[in-house]
């Protein structure tokens, strides 16, 4: 059976920006598949939204980022339940040592990467052909502005101050996987987003912004018509 609602995959969607998305695009009356790694703490998010709105549809799937095996699963979940696939957003992240970079080993790249980037592209390569039956495919990826050359250099910002190299190298090598799959896939929207410095776990919720805040430009990049370039913030473009 399909719908005719549009539908929605967040990965890392049990907590933080990825939760506050699912229950933004919910309110609208989207289908959301709520990707969580732990599906008891994705359950306790959907009951959340449920509770809020109980006419929404908001189904959890598990979906390990960094599993071949649970991405395959996922997909094949999606697929049998006959709900298409409009817009992906790849929201899953895991923050890195904030070691200075003469003190960084290569093991700490290992598993930031592995879900920062390597989980991106692992989602999307699965879920494409699903996505491309769409007749409004999206794909979203929550980048940061640390992954930035422009901004990281730019002294006025806040970005500029960090010296870690895990992290920021992650998101960048994450925008350049974007405009890779932009060039490739004409017919798919594809947006890089920085949600900006939030208080979410990923950095202790030290953030100077509300999730809901960091959220916004998540959900532009998901509903607008129109957006004001490939990679955006709260406040309009983020140079690459």
């Amino acid at each position: 059976m399909t719908t005719s609602r549009t539908t929605v995959l967040i990965t890392g969607a049990n907590q933080g920006l990825g939760a506050e998305t699912a229950a933004r695009l919910a309110e609208r009356g989207w289908t959301v598949w709520l990707g969580a790694r732990d599906t008891a703490r994705g359950e306790s998010a959907a009951k959340e939204i449920l509770d809020a709105r109980p006419d929404a549809d908001v189904r959890v799937v598990q979906l390990d980022v960094t599993s071949d095996e649970s991405v395959a699963a996922a997909y094949d979940e999606v697929v049998r339940a006959g709900t298409g696939l409009d817009v992906l957003v790849n929201n899953a992240g895991i923050n890195s040592t904030r070691a200075l970079p003469a003190d960084t080993r290569p093991a700490d790249f290992l598993p930031v990467f592995g879900v920062n980037l390597l989980g991106p592209v692992r989602v999307t390569n699965a879920f494409l052909p699903l996505l491309e039956r769409s007749p409004r495919p999206r794909l979203v990826m929550v980048s940061s502005g640390l992954g930035s050359f422009a901004v990281t250099q730019d002294r006025s910002r806040r970005e500029s101050t960090i010296w870690g190299i895990v992290y920021p190298s992650s998101k960048a090598a994450l925008n350049m996987v974007t405009t890779m799959y932009a060039k490739s896939l004409p017919g798919v929207r594809v947006t890089a987003v920085d949600p900006g410095y939030t208080a979410t776990s990923l950095n202790d919720f030290s953030g100077v912004q509300t999730v809901p805040e960091g959220a916004e430009p998540i959900i532009e990049a998901c509903v607008a018509d129109e957006l004001p370039g490939g990679f955006i913030g709260r406040d309009g473009v983020v140079p690459w």
